[in-house]
């Protein structure tokens, strides 16, 4: 299907010269382009309506998580009818295998797989290899191995109706058709006869579970003449009926209900892993591992290291007996360079390359996301160095890793940086290659379709302020020049009686702790956010100060991209003189932001040297306000404060609430009807978990283990 934009705004402000100066310059074959969007300008509207224009899969990149969840969300809105899939590192946690020389300590592997994330990483995958319109939105997860999409593709399998002589997938084409979608592609030869036996075979080539208990993602159960199987990418179970080695019926089922949704006459099964490999592909690796191993074994010979080569003649053999009969190990990963067949050094296959070539690529706040690509690879680098050194691992195992920088550009094709504040990498990249075409590469994007313009700016200088005590202790609490507390103070008071919520930011986290000691001492409904606050709680912080719990926020670098908070009256950076990263000028134009959804938005800097952070941001965003101004005064708009509902996940399962709620149930229901509300609340999880939110999954996720901590015979699921 093509990209259909469904949306119930039109492009106004400078959304529709954006859009139109974007769409040209991809037309017309210009590799790179910047989107300088304002916050609160409608960025993401606007390269929603790019894509609908170029009509062409499509990457989006993110720096977190959370954002990429936030963007998937948004597109999922303005493109409904098509493919918006979110693909993210899979690990709820994640202890990488490391070597500490200096005390002697190896750190085993240690992670948690988040299934749904998996079932989500799946579906993109699967997406972007059947159809042309699809949006992946992604971390920088997607520079990462993630094994041959070639050998995937070849394992896919098409199970028809009715006929005994099936296609298994295409291997002939390949990926040359990609662009025809799997479902228009012609099958190859006659293909193998699919009976049940070859079916049962096939699904575990493909790295599917039998199991005789409950179906869970990635498994099959055979009873009979039955054959049922739960793919990774959906919540369905597909059940293959036999008569005489044929297939007669083909239904698709609810995993939960069993009730069939209904009768198809095909289906494409993708495999149960991204990792698979042909049976002669995995024979040949096998053969290549032990070269290495043995290769390497007789260079830690010639360098004395007995203790290494013992250790990784062990580790290595024990490895390979796990893969020749069971078909994986644990650590798996690291001989990826021998199961794709690639040559030493070489780059490892990533989600880019999942992508047809005319894909486009959008980096969203690209100030932050371009250095975290390319920090990526010296990291990883640097730790398998010691792991080989030591004889823990192979060579190899430094080919899986993520892309380097350089090999990143290589594989990405026409780029959009997306970002309030571009950095001097998205300014070098931005040069046009028709030089005699007038239209920028750096598109501005600065008037709003809300006609907001960016906040009023003062600078207060610390030592005029004075130094007048309030109270005991409160040098010790924040610091000697206190007159930038004293007086934040009677600006905090000033917006609470209009009811209006201020944002305060520090340099230290301990900074943020003691000045909100010592706001609460002064009666002022005040909380602190920083990288030690649990993320669901700093969601509900943040709910809590736009419903008013709150009054003011303290935070020290979790106040800049990505916040919504539309209250936001007065933002304040403490110390804003003290040059560095938290107050560089991107940093500080970021954070000017959040004052710019209120049309009461005021930014205050408390400084005694003018610095030239401070300096360039104050002139850009003075430069911005002077042109939202003018364009408002010509066209007779009057700003308006932007409305947005308040969204809070313990308005409608509150944590604490919740709990009680369930204790209350423990005492008073049958065991029958326990079960049932666990199933209900399963349902909820799943499907909270599918709109991309996580916080309510969880909340209910932990609701479900309380059940089950009172009940153990209900039944269980997967964590």
């Amino acid at each position: 299907m093509p990209f259909t934009l469904h949306s119930i705004y039109k492009p106004a402000g400078d959304q529709p010269l954006a859009i139109n100066q974007l769409t040209a310059n991809l037309l017309a074959g210009e590799k790179h382009q910047t989107l300088l969007g304002v916050t609160g300008s409608g960025k993401t509207f606007t390269i929603a309506n790019v894509i609908a224009n170029v009509q062409r899969p499509t990457l989006v990149i993110a720096h977190n998580k959370t954002l990429a969840a936030q963007l998937c969300n948004e597109f999922r809105e303005f493109f409904p009818n098509n493919a918006v899939e979110y693909f993210v590192s899979y690990y709820d946690y994640y202890q990488p295998e490391a070597y500490l020389p200096r005390t002697d300590t190896y750190i085993e592997k240690e992670s948690q797989i988040n299934e749904e994330i998996d079932r989500l990483r799946h579906a993109a995958t699967q997406a972007v290899l059947s159809r042309r319109d699809v949006i992946i939105v992604a971390s920088v997860s997607c520079i990462y191995a993630l094994g041959s999409p070639k050998e995937y593709e070849k394992t896919v399998l098409r199970v028809r109706l009715g006929n005994r002589k099936q296609g298994l997938g295409n291997r002939e084409q390949g990926l040359g058709n990609r662009e025809q979608g799997l479902g228009n592609r012609k099958q190859g030869g006659e293909g193998v006869e699919i009976d049940r036996n070859t079916l049962l075979r096939k699904l575990i080539e493909m790295q599917f579970e039998r199991t005789t208990a409950d179906l869970t993602r990635g498994h099959f159960r055979a009873r009979g003449d039955i054959v049922e199987v739960m793919p990774m990418q959906e919540e369905v179970v597909y059940r293959f009926v036999f008569e005489n080695e044929t297939i007669v019926s083909i239904q698709a089922m609810d995993p939960v209900t069993r009730k069939i949704r209904e009768e198809l006459k095909d289906v494409w099964i993708f495999p149960a892993k991204h990792y698979v490999v042909s049976q002669s592909r995995q024979a040949q690796a096998l053969r290549d591992i032990r070269s290495e191993l043995k290769e390497q074994l007789e260079q830690f010979d010639k360098e004395g290291k007995v203790l290494e080569a013992e250790r990784l003649s062990r580790r290595t053999r024990f490895d390979l007996e796990m893969i020749a009969n069971v078909g994986y190990c644990s650590g798996i990963e690291n001989y990826s360079r021998h199961f794709d067949g690639r040559v030493p050094g070489a780059p490892p296959y990533t989600l880019i390359d999942y992508f047809p070539k005319d894909f486009l690529t959008i980096i969203d706040e690209s100030h932050v996301t371009v250095p975290q690509i390319g920090g990526m690879y010296n990291g990883d680098r640097a730790r398998k160095d010691t792991l080989v050194e030591h004889g823990f691992r192979l060579p190899s195992a430094k080919d899986n890793r993520p892309l380097k920088f350089v090999e990143f550009e290589d594989r990405v094709g026409q780029v959009v940086f997306v970002s309030a504040t571009p950095g001097k990498y998205e300014h070098e990249k931005c040069h046009r290659q028709q030089t005699s075409d007038p239209r920028p590469l750096i598109v501005e994007q600065i008037i709003r379709p809300t006609g907001l313009v960016d906040p009023k700016i003062s600078v207060r200088r610390v030592t005029e302020l004075g130094n007048r005590e309030q109270g005991t202790g409160i040098r010790e609490q924040v610091g000697e020049n206190i007159g930038q507390v004293e007086d934040l103070i009677q600006e905090i008071q000033k917006r609470v009686e209009r009811k209006e919520r201020t944002l305060v930011t520090t340099l230290t986290k301990k900074m943020a702790e003691n000045l909100t000691e010592f706001l609460i001492e002064k009666g002022i409904k005040v909380q602190y956010l920083h990288s030690d606050v649990q993320t669901l709680d700093r969601i509900t912080t943040l709910s809590d100060l736009r419903r008013g719990v709150y009054d003011v926020i303290i935070g020290v670098n979790l106040l800049r991209e990505g916040l919504d908070l539309p209250e936001v009256t007065l933002v304040a950076i403490l110390d804003a003189d003290k040059e560095g990263f938290l107050r560089s000028e991107t940093s500080i134009i970021q954070t000017i932001g959040r004052a710019a959804r209120n049309v009461n938005g005021e930014v205050i800097l408390y400084a005694d040297v003018m610095t030239g952070s401070l300096k360039r941001a104050i002139d850009e965003t003075q430069r911005r306000r002077k042109i939202q101004l003018a364009y408002n005064k010509t066209h007779g708009i009057t700003p308006k404060t932007i409305e947005k509902q308040i969204k809070d996940i313990r308005a409608m399962l509150s944590g604490e609430k919740s709990t009680e709620a369930v204790l209350k149930l423990e005492l008073t229901a049958e065991p029958h009807e326990i079960e049932e509300v666990i199933r209900e609340k399963e349902s909820e999880m799943k499907e909270a978990a599918r709109k991309l939110d996580f916080e309510t999954a969880a909340i209910l996720r932990d609701e479900i283990v309380i059940l089950r901590q009172r009940h153990p015979s209900s039944p269980s699921f997967p964590s």
